[in-house]
């Protein structure tokens, strides 16, 4: 079929738009826009954990390893049984369709994006992700508001991962090349290497700046010039982002404390507040320091914790969460 959507025993099809149907009626419409686990689960895309395995073959009854060469294998979403999609070298890196959700949650910031489309094509080989651009993202500098940004993927190593913008809604194959055509701007995503740590250079590739920025600058300046003493300072940092929950354990109560005094230390003793001391600017900013630089990381130390801490920042919600309630803390008591 043109479409070339992946379709099951039972009539169904790999795919999931919101609230308007594709051309060819296929897959399931939710009445309203999404997030990442509806679309992967609604898709049939969760769980396939995609894997390598070495290929090898009998010739006279003897069985041989076929050299640096693996199998790219699924899980299959209906059968649950092993399902060969394609034929790569041993370099070669899956990226699972959750990454994809991922990557494109965090390029987007989750400032009003939403998820429009997702799902499979050729049997599984090919996989697709849309979202909708929010109206706080421009894209080259402009305003246009119908544009989409999608994470395709190929499975069987015939492509590396591509992040594109472009005003085409990918629901089938034929929309997926014509998205590729007429695209502002693609950014490529090799298997050899990681996704989600890419994220900075897929903005700045695809050309997607926050038209909240200017915004964002001009509550800095405000923050910058309102005076926080430290009694304020910890008060919003106990009350707001670290508070005690009433049930806590002794384990936790010492984790908050040393917390607390870390972050206390930054903020009356670092060197890099000197020029903003005492500021609310100053206390949004050695939260940050804080997340980035000096907040621990289980089991590694040295130039590993610093690796590690910062593919953290990147990729856990939690961190960036914390971030964005420390910005809106600060900046309502400036």
């Amino acid at each position: 079929m043109a479409h070339e959507l992946e379709r099951f025993s039972d009539g169904s099809a790999s795919f999931v738009s919101a609230r308007t149907d594709a051309w060819h009626r296929l897959g399931t419409v939710l009445p309203d826009v999404f997030d990442a686990d509806t679309a992967l689960r609604t898709a049939r895309l969760d769980r396939w954990n995609v894997h390598t395995s070495p290929l090898s073959i009998t010739e006279n009854g003897t069985p041989l390893v076929v050299p640096d060469a693996y199998a790219t294998v699924r899980t299959h979403p209906e059968t649950g049984r092993p399902d060969a999609l394609g034929v790569v070298k041993g370099r070669y890196r899956p990226i699972q369709n959750e990454e994809l959700t991922e990557v494109l949650d965090f390029i987007t910031d989750t400032s009003g994006a939403h998820f429009e489309t997702a799902g499979s094509l050729r049997e599984g080989r090919e996989v697709f992700v849309t979202m909708r651009l929010p109206e706080t993202m421009r894209v080259a500098g402009t305003d246009e508001l119908d544009l989409y940004v999608a994470a395709l993927n190929a499975h069987d190593g015939s492509a590396a991962m591509r992040l594109l913008v472009s005003p085409v809604r990918i629901v089938c194959a034929n929309t997926q090349a014509a998205a590729l055509e007429g695209a502002q701007s693609v950014y490529a995503i090799r298997h050899t290497s990681g996704a989600r740590g890419r994220i900075t250079a897929a903005r700045e590739a695809l050309g997607m700046t926050f038209a909240y920025l200017d915004e964002f600058q001009a509550e800095a300046e405000r923050m910058l010039d309102q005076q926080m003493n430290d009694g304020a300072f910890m008060d919003i940092v106990g009350r707001e982002l670290w508070p005690l929950a009433k049930d806590a354990t002794d384990r936790q109560i010492t984790n908050r404390a040393r917390i607390l005094t870390d972050v206390h230390q930054l903020f009356t003793d670092a060197p890099t507040q000197d020029n903003i001391r005492g500021t609310a600017w100053a206390g949004y900013q050695s939260v940050v320091e804080y997340l980035d630089h000096v907040a621990p990381v289980r089991g590694k130390d040295g130039d590993a914790a610093t690796t590690a801490r910062a593919e953290r920042v990147l990729v856990q919600p939690a961190v960036v969460n914390l971030k964005t309630r420390a910005f809106d803390a600060f900046r309502l008591a400036a």
